[in-house]
């Protein structure tokens, strides 16, 4: 089989196949971009298999979750991204000169920080005709869903690994241990600081989920240990563990951002002032390439400009 290089050859191909071709090297998985395409998966693999036969190179590898594309791939994909949004922009739009409102742009992230940050940043651009449609999950299976076609901007706890997705820095939040007014009483003032993890022996721990993730970092960044024990309430939003703990359940670790108020008010008291808290980076992410929705990208402006704030 002729050895080609990609650009002598993509001159000459179907432009059908140049579509698909991104459409798999964006999502990861011919699954995911028959879903976005509106074909089979077999559709795809035969169309990917024509393609790498006419060019002469392979395109994917086989991996555990899907496809890894090869520097050949990367080379192509270059070479065709902007065009082809270019023309799907168009198309889209039903020619020149329709007047086709931009479709919803659908925004996945964690729950405590979309209700409480990113939705009171984004509610002036209702006014602009801007429609929002909002989902809540975890970071791994959000980014999944992004993949797929599912959302158009996930914010991400972790930063996404691989070149499927692209991603910026969105904000910064400190962990903060606490308890309310009763219990940091109990324990005591500076008993923490003097005595360490010691001092909240047989206090009860309000946590996220059963693993403790949260604590289990704070434990290990500000005290050098690992957290051992159970929880004595877990509830799956932070917003809640907020509230058992403003009622006095114990004690928790929450971003700081989270609980402003309560920590002005008094409600809450922070059990120790490390000089180097735990922070952790939440991420804007997407798929590679540009929206051919215009409204996509204000979203995702607006929400890089609200995050420097939060």
């Amino acid at each position: 089989m002729a050895h080609r290089e990609p650009n002598a050859a993509a001159a000459s191909l179907d432009l059908s196949l140049l579509r698909t071709f991104l459409a798999v090297h964006r999502a990861g998985s011919f699954t995911a971009a028959a879903r976005l395409l509106g074909l089979s998966q077999p559709t795809v693999t035969t169309q990917m298999r024509s393609l790498e036969e006419q060019l002469g190179r392979e395109l994917f590898e086989r991996g555990p979750r899907g496809v890894v594309p090869t520097t050949v791939a990367d080379e192509l994909a270059a070479q065709v991204a902007v065009p082809l949004d270019a023309l799907a922009a168009v198309a889209d739009r039903g020619g020149f000169g329709a007047d086709q409102p931009p479709d919803p742009v659908h925004v996945a992230g964690p729950a405590e920080l979309l209700c409480t940050k990113a939705l009171p940043a984004l509610a002036p651009l209702t006014r602009q005709g801007v429609r929002l449609r909002i989902s809540t999950g975890l970071t791994d299976d959000l980014l999944e869903g992004l993949r797929g076609g599912r959302f158009d901007l996930v914010i991400a706890t972790t930063r996404p690994r691989g070149r499927t997705l692209t991603s910026v820095p969105l904000s910064d939040e400190e962990f903060v241990l606490v308890a309310s007014r009763e219990w940091a009483e109990r324990i005591g003032p500076d008993k923490v600081a003097a005595e360490g993890p010691a001092a909240l022996h047989g206090v009860p721990l309000v946590t996220y989920a059963e693993d403790l993730p949260i604590a289990r970092r704070y434990w290990r960044h500000v005290f050098g240990i690992r957290l051992t024990g159970q929880a004595a309430i877990t509830v799956p939003d932070l917003r809640g563990v907020l509230a058992a703990v403003v009622a006095g359940a114990g004690i928790t670790v929450l971003p700081r951002y989270l609980c402003l108020d309560e920590l002005a008010s008094g409600a809450l008291v922070p059990l120790l002032t490390p000089e180097d808290p735990p922070i952790n980076t939440g991420y804007l992410t997407q798929r590679p390439g540009a929206s051919d929705n215009p409204h996509v990208t204000l979203v995702r402006e607006r929400l890089l400009q609200a995050g420097r704030t939060w």
